[in-house]
């Protein structure tokens, strides 16, 4: 039985700290997400040939656009390799593409210019040479973002968008305490998987990839719906998760969730 192998790689803070992580096999590789930029997407095909194996897919696990961005680049360089994500995920890029180049404009010759075509994944696995990683999705809210998946084998559990290290979590998209509740529900669950180890989706690159990473996102979810629920304004809210997160990266999370919690702007 082939044992699989995982190579993080860490895009900074330039890409929202997106995480992109390939797996390699004996022979065959998968790239899970394709990062937020085109230099995200050129990095990981320099992995990807360095690697020395045959991509064989790129899994697509969420619709933000720094998990498929730099798809374009890495489909210039492996034509045959095929490009899948599930059914939800395709529909939420579909309907906000448009949106998010003009949102994301700042980021100039890093854009995209092309939507990569993706093809709807069917079934509750991908195949690397005889080796199994499960594709699994949690009970979430939007249900689009609720993919991740685990390796049995090694224990190995790639948490996409549900997992932050070290970071200030993005809440934009989870305005409700509902949400952030189906979130923490969903944290439980991996976490009572034992995973040895967790690759977070965001992350400092010097933070544990381990369970840590799971309750770091579970806590500060927690701290959040303190911070919304203490304060009366989202500037307050925000300077609450600064003061209790001091020096943790990706502040825009902290920055827009604390105004779209308040009702002082929506995103989407």
């Amino acid at each position: 039985m082939t044992t699989l192998d995982y190579t993080v790689l860490d895009s900074g803070s330039t890409a929202l700290e997106k995480t992109l992580t390939l797996v390699t096999g004996d022979a065959e590789a998968v790239l899970v997400d394709a990062g937020f930029t085109h230099s995200a997407g050129h990095r990981a095909v320099a992995a990807i040939l360095d690697s020395g194996k045959t991509l064989t897919t790129v899994f697509i696990g969420a619709g933000d656009p720094d998990f498929y961005f730099g798809a374009e680049v890495v489909q210039d360089a492996f034509p045959n390799a095929r490009f899948v994500a599930p059914a939800a995920v395709i529909e939420h890029i579909e309907h906000s593409y448009e949106g998010k180049l003009k949102a994301w404009a700042s980021l100039g010759d890093n854009l995209p210019t092309r939507k990569v075509e993706l093809t709807a994944f069917e079934g509750d696995h991908i195949a690397i040479d005889d080796a199994t990683l499960e594709v699994r999705f949690a009970d979430v809210d939007p249900g689009d973002r609720g993919w991740y998946l685990f390796d049995a084998d090694s224990r190995t559990l790639l948490g996409g968008i549900l997992v932050f290290g070290g970071l200030h979590v993005w809440t934009a998209d989870t305005a409700t305490v509902e949400q952030r509740a189906l979130w923490t529900a969903a944290l439980n669950e991996f976490e009572a998987l034992d995973p040895t180890v967790v690759v977070a989706g965001h992350r400092d690159p010097a933070f544990p990839a381990d369970v840590t990473a799971i309750r770091h996102t579970r806590d500060y979810l927690a701290a959040f719906d303190a911070a919304i629920a203490d304060n009366d304004t989202a500037e307050e809210a925000e300077k609450a998760l600064q003061a209790q997160y001091p020096g943790a990266g990706l502040g825009v999370a902290a920055h827009l969730g604390t105004r779209v919690a308040k009702g002082e702007m929506t995103w989407g």
